[in-house]
């Protein structure tokens, strides 16, 4: 499906959209007039602006599209988690999860809810465990398709969401420039308006764009798919480990932390027999206090198509208790959404001959 070549006016942030206003004629106001139809009302059409004047609405729609991620349905979790299927404008499909209130995204109860986004289409770094590379790279998200999943899980459930993670599908910091753009329409307050603390972005590891986001000036938090504390493990697990090594990732992580107040996450997913003996969780422990980061660990959750396979419970326990004994803040993340493929390394691309799929939304 081609996509339409006029751009996606939720794309455009609130300078954006002044410059183009004014560049047509436009008063001031007029801009503070369409984010709020666009952001507060949240409508589909440039023909539902009805405070606009008819010859700006037909400008407006000579030049901009309005292509919101389309809800194909939901599929729903025995412990209350829900998985999105979006179709994007180009008939491509994404992933987000929705971690409900009382329930606990890293071990711990909370009142938050929680929507788990994606920022492309498939994924090109081939994490071991994970299914959203199974298929491939296709393409980045829109900074309107990142933004968007948010408006369309509230719109669908009439639940607000006050707390993100980009953990979907997709690398989010090899589509930095959009998520930055992106991360502008969420936190700002004409528009998605959740709070930049509120937001944690997780990376396997790219270490230039680590740099990047320590510099952007918003609070937002970081967590690292980590999985191996030396590069002999974690190179098994992470391709993305043969370019940048432990040591060059944790450097970029100690840089992060002399600018930003936020404390770093480890996420570490525990495989039987790749790393998860006592000599792994010792050389974490170091890893872990070297940048004052706590650390989330994550039972290998079953994907179709990889051979790998969870520790005991038993196992995880006595992984979880070395790291605290050593000093490390460390949680052992309760199960969310494994029955409906939607835990963590479960998302994966979807191609368009399956859509059909019987879901309620």
């Amino acid at each position: 499906m081609p996509i339409s070549p006029k751009r996606n006016l939720n794309a455009l942030t609130r300078a954006e959209l002044e410059e183009t206003l004014s560049s047509h004629g436009q008063p001031k106001f007029r801009t503070d007039q369409v984010l709020d139809w666009l952001w507060k009302k949240r409508v589909r059409s440039i023909e539902e602006m009805t405070n606009l004047p008819a010859q700006l609405r037909e400008v407006l729609n000579n030049e901009f599209s309005m292509t919101p991620p389309s809800p194909v349905g939901v599929l729903k979790s025995s412990d209350t988690t829900q998985k999105a299927l979006f179709k994007l404008k180009d008939g491509r499909y994404v992933e987000s999860v929705l971690i409900p209130a009382s329930q606990a995204l890293y071990g711990e109860k909370s009142d938050r809810l929680t929507l788990c986004v994606s920022s492309q289409v498939g994924c090109a770094y081939g994490c071991k465990f994970c299914a959203s590379g199974l298929a491939g790279f296709t393409r980045n998200l829109d900074p309107d398709e990142i933004a968007g999943q948010v408006v369309e899980v509230e719109r669908a459930t009439g639940q607000r969401v006050n707390n993100m993670v980009f953990m979907g599908m997709g690398e989010p910091l090899a589509n930095i420039k959009n998520l930055l753009k992106a991360l502008e329409l969420i936190t700002q307050p004409w528009g998605i308006g959740i709070g930049a603390r509120h937001l944690t972005i997780s990376t396997s590891g790219l270490v230039p764009q680590i740099k990047t986001l320590a510099d952007h000036p918003q609070q937002i938090r970081l967590a690292i798919s980590l999985h191996g504390a030396t590069d002999e493990v974690r190179s098994k697990i992470m391709p993305v480990n043969n370019k940048w090594g432990v040591d060059e990732l944790f450097n970029a992580l100690e840089y992060w932390n002399s600018k930003k107040k936020q404390r770093l996450t480890l996420e570490y997913i525990l495989i039987e027999g790749v790393n998860d003996t006592e000599s792994d969780a010792r050389i974490l422990a170091q890893k872990a206090k070297r940048i004052q980061a706590k650390v989330n660990l994550i039972p290998y959750n079953t994907v179709e198509g990889l051979e790998w396979a969870r520790p005991s419970d038993e196992k995880c326990r006595r992984f979880k208790n070395t790291l605290v004994s050593a000093g490390v803040t460390a949680t052992l993340r309760i199960e969310k959404g494994h029955d409906i493929d939607a835990a963590c390394g479960q998302l994966r691309l979807i191609k368009e001959k399956e859509e059909g799929i019987e879901l309620n939304l």
